[in-house]
């Protein structure tokens, strides 16, 4: 029901809750008696045309706009979509721009006229749509609730409004019988945001304030945003982080710091509870496969850069999460890291290490690394063997029939080397604690709607924007957000030491390529030491390859499709590899096909495929490249064994997938 003739109100929405939206405009008309001219305009206008999954509105009403003297709309809110159809001046048969999916939407908020005369309430709406050039752009939809004849009724309604929206938003079910009440609301989520200023050619932190901090302030989370300083800091700061006073970690950078933020917390003595923190990834580097394949689940088309990041930062606003699987790596050395992403070797390792030094060049660095690569194309010789799955993901092409053998190398496991930690501090933060930065403190956006603001917080605001004669809104704190919310003192035991290094936005200090491993996380039964004999039911091919990839999720870059089938949780690592004899241009034509998925439908005989729940990798020439989630590692033979769903991804719903 709209925010009008308030007397009405319990019995229309009573019976408006059980129509389907064709029915809504009679209902209103049988019930009320003569209208006025303005009120069988509204009449005449068709309902809005609603798809049949989603046809049973949660709310229908009619709301004016901001500023007071515009077009009044009828609002209906479904489960998947807010449709709006303009009804004065002129009723729109086919309304434009009136469908909002709330795949779109990252918030929603209220707010009050200054002028004490004023007595409506208004309610804001959040959106990222696309625009013709296929980018997302930021737009708020502002309505006036004014129905009623006093602001405590318009603004109960404008409050009904938004806590549905929000409801939506975040997964929990409602129906057009149920009665919206604050107390459907769900708990904001406590976020710890990690960001690496270096990633994305040292953009990450300007865009993370530019598009991520407005956007999630807007979806009313709670967050506390620290800026790492140095390579392995934020897996030094996980693993002494009190992890009950969060709800996930996220990581805005590429892959690399969502490395260190897993492996920190498999490195705990506490790791079969930390394991499970929620962990996201908003991408902001140069290499962003697990974005890609969040996206690609999410049901967006394909993105890079500032798209891709709206795209998983909407996601990311929705809530929602699936289990993960991870790779156990055990190195020559003995010692072991994890991975949620691949183990290279062979022309994509060499491509990733070898383009460090075109680093400024962002995702584009791999372009021009794979063109160097293909100029001077090595073969590596190897043996690779692998348990193959119990059950093998479909494939566009028939499965490779591989011969069975068993591996005889024998390696001496050296000891792990020790972990050192280093003192932590908080370089970024919203608490109002002495920091060496300015503080951070879950704001709105920078550039707020003029005259208007995110439920309920930030400063008064004013300006002109609503013409003459029209008060400027500001907040009304109805729903929670992190601008009203009481700070606390501390969140996390993370020392306030001083700072080893003050933090900047210049090029990162020279470390060790080295990375640090984990001593705790689960035994990997299926795998013998890596000196040792493999048992019979593992197969083991020899030869001289191109490439070696060994792939959990399905993308290995944001937009580079390794594994079209691969699922977040399937149980199986994705083996592919490319033998050698192939020409440059098959393998490129490979490589062009990978953009789409469709690399093994092109039926080349030197490209071969298997799921598996282990491997084992041994090159036998003695130089090479090997990466860990597109980390350097130490050169030498390695194993590994899928841990199906030991972690947690933070997704968001699930989409169609385009």
């Amino acid at each position: 029901m709209g925010a009008r003739n308030s007397a009405l109100a319990p019995t229309l929405f009573s019976k408006r809750r059980r129509l389907t939206s064709q029915r809504l405009d009679q209902e209103l008309t049988t019930s009320q008696g003569s209208r006025s001219a303005w009120d069988r305009a509204e009449v005449m206008a068709p309902p809005p045309v609603l798809p049949l999954a989603s046809s049973i509105p949660i709310l229908h009403g009619e709301f004016g706009s901001y500023p007071a003297h515009g077009p009044r709309f009828a609002l209906t809110l479904t489960v998947q979509a807010l449709h709006i159809q303009r009804l004065r001046p002129k009723p729109e048969a086919r309304p434009r721009n009136g469908l909002v999916p709330l795949t779109e939407v990252s918030g929603c908020g209220t707010l009050q006229s200054r002028s004490p005369s004023d007595t409506a309430a208004y309610f804001c709406v959040y959106t990222y749509p696309r625009s013709r050039r296929g980018g997302r752009c930021r737009a708020i939809r502002t309505f006036r609730a004014d129905g009623a004849a006093t602001y405590e009724e318009n603004r109960a309604e404008a409050q009904r409004w938004a806590i549905a929206l929000t409801c939506l938003l975040r997964g929990v079910p409602l129906s057009g019988e149920q009665e919206i009440t604050p107390e459907l609301l769900p708990r904001r989520p406590r976020l710890l945001i990690l960001v690496n200023p270096f990633g994305g050619r040292g953009l990450a932190w300007q865009r993370c304030m530019d598009h991520v901090v407005p956007m999630i302030s807007e979806a009313g989370l709670s967050f506390n945003l620290i800026q790492t300083e140095r390579q392995n800091h934020a897996r030094e700061l996980v693993q002494g982080l009190n992890l009950s006073e969060w709800e996930g970690i996220v990581t805005v950078s590429g892959d690399g710091l969502l490395y260190e933020v897993l492996n920190g917390l498999l490195d705990r003595p506490d790791w079969k509870d930390a394991v499970r923190m929620p962990i996201g990834v908003l991408p902001c580097g140069s290499g962003n496969a697990l974005a890609g394949a969040v996206n690609h689940h999410g049901g967006f088309e394909p993105a890079v850069g500032v798209d891709l990041l709206l795209n998983c930062s909407l996601l990311l606003c929705r809530g929602g999460s699936k289990p993960l699987d991870l790779l156990s790596v055990t190195l020559a050395s003995g010692s072991r890291c994890f991975s949620f992403l691949s183990v290279a070797w062979g022309f994509l390792s060499d491509v990733d290490i070898h383009s460090e030094r075109f680093r400024a060049l962002g995702s584009a660095r791999f372009t021009l690394g794979a063109v160097l690569g293909l100029a001077t194309l090595h073969t590596y010789r190897g043996r690779l063997s692998y348990l193959p799955a119990t059950t093998e993901p479909a494939l566009p092409i028939p499965g490779h029939s591989l011969p069975r053998a068993k591996s005889e190398l024998v390696l001496a496991p050296a000891p792990a080397p020790a972990v050192s930690h280093s003192p932590l501090h908080r370089s970024v933060s919203d608490l109002p604690l002495p920091l060496p930065q300015p503080a951070l403190a879950s704001p709105g956006s920078p550039e707020p709607l003029p005259g208007l603001s995110l439920n309920g917080g930030g400063p008064e605001l004013t300006g002109d924007w609503g013409g003459a004669g029209d008060a400027p809104l500001s907040p009304d704190p109805l729903l929670p957000s992190p601008l009203n919310s009481p700070k606390t003192a501390q969140l996390s035991p993370i020392s306030e030491a001083p700072p080893e290094m003050p933090a900047s936005l210049g090029s990162p200090p020279p470390t060790s390529n080295t990375p640090k491993v984990s001593t705790w996380g689960p035994s990997d039964h299926l795998l013998p030491p890596l000196g040792s004999p493999l048992p019979p039911d593992w197969v083991t091919i020899e030869g001289e390859f191109v490439l070696m990839l060994a792939i959990l999720p399905s993308h290995l870059g944001a937009d580079l499709v390794a594994a079209p089938h691969a699922r977040f949780d399937d149980g199986v690592v994705h083996l592919c590899w490319v033998r050698s004899g192939i020409s440059r241009a098959a393998l490129l034509r490979i490589l062009l096909a990978m953009e789409h998925g469709n690399h093994f439908s092109l039926g080349c005989p030197h490209l071969s495929y298997a799921a598996a729940r282990a491997f084992r990798l041994e090159p036998l020439t003695p130089r090479g490249v090997l990466t860990v989630d597109g980390e350097l590692v130490e050169y030498g033979p390695v194993q590994a064994q899928v841990h199906p769903s030991l972690a947690t991804l933070l997704t968001g719903p699930a989409g169609q997938k385009p």
